[in-house]
């Protein structure tokens, strides 16, 4: 019996000694600075659902917003947070990027006016001025919406405003803006004493798309890792639905500049929007957007679907 106990104190020690398996270390570049839009991502690595699948996950603001899928697709991160429309350009270019993942299952872009103001349908914008912060694209949508009423780009003034896009408004500078989040600029609005009157793009001639998506390099994409990333955020969505106030307390302790009012707003108003299972791929979404972008001259070429698109259920 006394040989059995120390055989069996033996194993505990050996047991305890064993160090921890080495989680697999992950670089995500995000398309901005934080916001709620990485709602999931954020609580995924502070509430440990990152952590308990064998993830230590670093999530990198970029300097660039327009690097982070380039430089996935040269190799320097494992994910970027991107958006469905990049990415079928940015493949249509050559790029070697597959879409993985979705944080955002809808668009957030909005042509938006001041509800006190002039406008109000989108026939109103006939000689007025628009604001834009992205050419081609911004054009594609805003061409799209007008065409809706019967309008054209020729009957607008375009003016490029540089993500100025509240201020913009709030000045006179133009009449409306196209490129604005619906869970973003009314709020930025609303905040400065103004209210926004609003035209949903999947409402208004554009097809729906995935707003916020994630992009891996197609040569050294690992599904196995990605199933676990996907799982962890599928966790953390879940749970930050379930527990709105608790994940907002955890998000705005994650960086000094997110405790303010502007997110506290969009929290509210993101939260509903982000996608509940990360991991669907809706196909036919995708074929149909990028024939939108053939159509409006931003490729030349629909690039084939299974080239860029990774189902890793």
């Amino acid at each position: 019996m006394r040989l059995l106990v120390q055989a069996m104190m033996a194993l505990t020690i050996a047991c305890t000694a064993l160090p921890a398996a080495a989680q697999d270390k992950v670089r995500v570049l995000l398309d901005w600075f934080v916001n709620p839009d990485h709602a999931a991502l954020v609580i995924a690595k502070q509430k440990g659902f990152f952590a308990k699948h064998g993830l230590d996950v670093e999530l990198i603001a970029p300097a660039d917003p327009n690097a982070p899928p380039k430089l996935v697709a040269a190799g320097q991160a494992d994910y970027a947070v991107s958006y469905q429309p990049t990415l079928q350009m940015l493949v249509a270019e050559g790029l070697p990027l597959v879409r993985v993942g979705v944080l955002v299952a809808q668009p957030l872009n909005a042509l938006v006016a001041l509800d006190d103001g002039p406008i109000k349908s989108i026939a109103d914008f006939k000689g007025r001025k628009i604001g834009y912060s992205i050419a081609g694209f911004d054009e594609a949508l805003l061409g799209a919406i007008l065409e809706s009423a019967d309008l054209t780009l020729k009957d607008v003034t375009l003016i490029n405003i540089n993500f100025a896009l509240t201020t913009a408004l709030m000045s006179r500078q133009v009449d409306g803006v196209i490129g604005a989040f619906r869970n973003f600029e009314l709020n930025d609005l609303e905040l400065n004493k103004a209210k926004g009157r609003l035209w949903l793009v999947e409402e208004n001639g554009v097809p729906v798309y995935d707003e916020l998506i994630l992009v891996a390099k197609r040569e050294t994409h690992d599904a196995a890792r990605t199933k676990k990333f996907l799982a962890a955020i599928t966790e953390a969505t879940a749970w930050l639905k379930a527990n709105s106030s608790e994940a907002w307390a955890i998000f705005s302790k994650y960086g000094k500049e997110l405790d303010n009012d502007l997110n506290r707003m969009a929290w509210r108003d993101t939260v509903p929007l982000l996608a509940n299972d990360p991991a669907a791929l809706d196909r036919a979404r995708y074929d149909a957007f990028a024939a939108f972008l053939v159509k409006r001259g931003l490729i030349k070429q629909a690039p084939a679907a299974d080239s860029y698109l990774r189902d890793v259920r």
